[in-house]
């Protein structure tokens, strides 16, 4: 059975959802960060980095999120979460690396100066430029969306499950998203399966 490794609220969130569009069985492992269960020897034996989330099935071992939903995506075909021509994974892919590196990057670098480096190591200064640099981006992301109703094929993807989980992350942390962007998030922040990953990773803990 797949383990997942995670903690509410975290990139782990967007894991469960995938797994649970797919109807895959799986166990939540939680990790309390709080706890520092992440730098424990235990983790470490499967995440190197001590992060969040990370998925085992039988001998694979995957640590990256949006790796992890692509992965979920590609084994269990019948839910669809990846389209089957080459032009729509293109397009799958590029929205994917697209909206990890140009949105989700700068969310996280601004977190890290705001709080989670050590104050010896903050550049407050460096939070306004990466607000900039996410306007920038989700900017082109909206101008896509006011054509499509998904990122890729226009079908609904695991491209669109990790983007939905940043924009829910900017969002919450008073970054700025156009109407074009907050009804694509909130229209897919409905979907059943998302509630039921929600309600696994809270009985989890």
């Amino acid at each position: 059975m797949i383990k997942l490794y995670g903690y509410p609220r975290t990139r782990s969130a967007r894991v469960a959802w995938a797994l649970e569009e797919a109807s895959a069985e799986y166990e939540y492992i939680p990790i309390n960060l709080q706890a520092g269960e992440h730098k424990k020897p235990a983790f470490l034996k499967i995440n190197p980095f001590g992060k969040i989330p990370a998925l085992i099935d039988g001998d694979l071992i995957l640590s990256e999120s949006a790796a992890i939903c692509t992965y979920i995506a590609e084994k269990f075909p019948d839910a669809k979460l990846i389209p089957n021509t080459s032009q729509g994974r293109a397009e799958y892919f590029h929205w994917l690396f697209f909206v990890v590196s140009e949105l989700e990057t700068h969310l996280w670098t601004a977190a890290k100066h705001d709080r989670i480096l050590p104050e010896d190591k903050r550049v407050p200064a460096v939070i306004k430029t990466c607000e900039w640099e996410f306007a920038k981006a989700a900017t082109l992301l909206s101008q896509h969306l006011s054509q499509h109703a998904y990122l890729a094929n226009n079908e609904f993807s695991a491209a669109d499950i990790v983007c939905v989980s940043i924009l829910q992350w900017a969002h919450h942390a008073g970054f700025a998203l156009d109407d074009i962007l907050l009804v694509y998030m909130n229209r897919l922040s409905e979907r059943p399966a998302l509630t039921k990953a929600r309600k696994r990773e809270a009985e989890a803990i």
